[in-house]
């Protein structure tokens, strides 16, 4: 397939240099000028759905990386003009495309992926008005769909509207808030609105991250600070971008413009000035990837590379930890140290010694609501505490809750009974005045479709506008949504819980389950997980994804659901429920402390009546070596 690329060119406005023929839009300034040479300083930005998994693309540039519902209800002969437009567009035969995209339209004017395509054919003609519409019908059809805020903010930027350009790639971002291009594109934006404050906070999100191919966004932040006349701090930026990307083709260009900078900060009366110039050039390359392995190895690779993933995380935690007195001082003891990921415990970070554990009890699979502290025993690195010091049952508690649902291509067949289940599980447990919840959708990328809300109409209906296809970037949605739920400012003590619905064959994560699970404990949030893997035809076997998703729940103090079928997903929805709405909380005075960095294992056993019950909770902590300040 192609890749249409975006290309951002760089110049100082001294030096003029005649562009290379291309469709370009001129900035506010007036002159198009580019550094001779720096076509690699550019950002990968499909206008639509093209198949392509280079290192410097979204996920969702995959044809199956961000679907909308509707696509699939479009009848046969919508969909063989869609695909005859689709080849024609790619074969750069425009009026073709336009012709064969705009019968699909007539045919089925809710076909989403048309109306984006027929925009990029218009936008290619430069016929701009055209291709802003078509982007528009495409959001207004279906907002769920970061690709269609893309193409939309692509078409406003042509038309010089920056501000609303600049809302389209912040609605891009938000709905797939770990693509790093989508960021990027989101800087740009607030750089051309002048937005300087929110082009130097979205580039501080991008470097907080692993942003490999996105260093370039360090140029959008050296022209805010230079914008607003901190040179020492555009200088810095620079300086920044060539550490990070010092083999950059652009590095003698960028290397150039550091040397400007420094010459202007010595120089005050200097008129040149870094500047941000674009053709924005959308010409297209033939790069077709061929296909690699046949899907079975593709499989069993696939499968390795999860169980040793599994092994990992699995491994007994390390005796001792020697980063331990990097954490940030808080009013719980769920934290872990940086940049070591010892997630089977986390790291005491109190001031005070005392230890707050999250715990659920179960008699033969039903949860146990009325436990006392005196149906408890706890015992810290096998000794029982100096002192318990509180114990309360979490249901009164507001509810932060993360629902993540698989949208995969292995979950196709069932996904309408899942998002059926999920939205009745969502509608009786998110029911107290201030009980919250969140709704992610993963295939190849990870999608916020629902922030925050207690609206049971809001999310239900970011429930049922999630279509299936792509990959699986399980691991990387759990890890957002851990930070997600440890970010939220709370005024009040609350229980964050993580529910996952998936068959646990992640395919497309940069994070790994170790680190899913590390930033799970860090945030104090426990996992539950459905499996949705159907035996109604086959024998239920030693599955990776259910090993993997036993994994994540038992070591975040949660619990797994196999329900074995679509038609036992109702009822784990519903004993999920009331395991949810009976966790306890007991924080403890552990025995014979010592601040050595040294791993402490948490036993917790339960029992009521006599019978003895099955416990979930966290299996331990590193006390931090010294003590934790406050101060900043």
């Amino acid at each position: 397939m192609s890749n249409r690329r975006v290309l951002f060119f760089v110049a100082l406005s001294c030096i003029a240099v005649p562009c290379a023929p291309a469709q370009s839009f001129s900035f506010p300034n007036g002159s198009i000028t580019a550094l001779d040479g720096l076509q690699n300083a550019q950002m990968d930005m499909n206008l639509f759905l093209i198949d392509s998994q280079s290192d410097t693309t979204t996920p969702l540039q995959g044809r199956s990386g961000s679907v909308s519902k509707l696509d699939l209800k479009a009848p046969g002969k919508a969909q063989h003009e869609f695909d005859k437009g689709y080849q024609l567009l790619m074969k750069k035969d425009l009026q073709a495309a336009v012709a064969h995209l705009s019968t699909a339209i007539a045919r089925y004017s809710s076909y989403v992926a048309a109306h984006n395509a027929l925009g990029t054919a218009y936008l290619d003609l430069g016929q701009n008005d055209r291709a802003r519409d078509e982007f528009a019908q495409a959001v207004a059809l279906d907002d769920h769909l970061p690709n269609s805020f893309l193409n939309l903010g692509c078409a406003q930027l042509a038309l010089s509207q920056y501000a609303d350009a600049e809302e389209s790639f912040r609605k891009a971002s938000s709905l797939a808030p770990l693509d790093l291009q989508l960021l990027s594109a989101r800087a740009y934006g607030e750089f051309m609105n002048h937005d300087y404050p929110a082009v130097l906070k979205t580039v501080d999100d991008v470097h907080s991250r692993k942003h490999k191919n996105a260093a370039f966004v360090h140029f959008f932040a050296a022209g805010a600070f230079q914008a607003q006349n901190d040179l020492a701090a555009a200088q810095n930026e620079m300086e920044i971008l060539l550490n990070e990307d010092p083999k950059s083709p652009s590095a003698g260009q960028f290397r150039a413009i550091l040397e400007q900078i420094k010459k202007e900060r010595s120089t005050p009366r200097l008129e040149a000035k870094l500047q941000l110039i674009e053709p924005v050039s959308l010409s297209t390359s033939n790069d077709a990837t061929p296909e690699g392995e046949s899907r079975y190895a593709q499989h069993v690779l696939q499968d390795l590379k999860e169980r040793r993933q599994i092994a990992e995380a699995e491994a007994e935690p390390e005796p001792t930890c020697s980063n331990c007195t990097t954490t940030v001082a808080s009013n719980s003891t769920a934290s872990l140290p940086r940049p070591r990921t010892n997630f089977a415990g986390t790291v005491l970070r109190t001031s005070v010694e005392e230890v707050g554990v999250f715990f659920s009890a179960t008699d033969h699979g039903k949860s146990v609501t009325d436990l006392t502290a005196s149906d408890v025993v706890v015992s810290d690195d096998n000794r029982p505490p100096a002192a318990v010091l509180a114990f309360r049952n979490e249901s009164g508690l507001p509810l932060r809750l993360g629902l993540i649902i698989d949208t995969s291509d292995s979950v196709r067949d069932r996904l309408s009974f899942e998002r059926a289940a999920a939205v009745k599980f969502l509608q009786t447990v998110v029911t107290g005045k201030d009980d919250l919840a969140f709704v992610i959708g993963i295939n190849n990328s990870v999608l916020l479709v629902q922030d925050f809300t207690g609206d049971h109409t809001l999310t239900a209906r970011a429930v049922s506008q999630l279509a299936p296809g792509g990959g699986t970037a399980l691991w990387d949605a759990v890890a957002f949504a851990a930070k997600k739920l440890a970010s939220r400012s709370e005024s009040q003590p609350v229980a964050r819980v993580l529910v996952v619905l998936s068959d646990g064959e992640d395919n497309s994560s940069s994070t790994t389950l170790k680190q899913a699970i590390a930033n799970s404990l860090q945030g104090e949030s426990s996992v539950y997980t459905i499996s949705t893997r159907d035996f109604t035809d086959q024998a239920p076997d030693n599955s990776t994804g259910d090993h993997a998703l036993k994994t994540l729940s038992e070591l975040t103090g949660g619990a797994t659901f196999v329900p074995g079928s679509v038609g036992g997903l109702s009822a784990s929805f519903s004993d999920l429920q009331h395991v949810i709405r009976s966790r306890y909380l007991l924080s403890y005075k552990p025995a014979a402390f010592q601040r050595d960095g040294r791993y402490r294992s948490i036993e917790i056993k339960a029992q009521k009546d006599g019978r003895q019950l099955k416990v979930y909770s966290r299996k331990g902590y590193y006390a931090a070596a010294q003590p934790e300040s406050t101060e900043h």
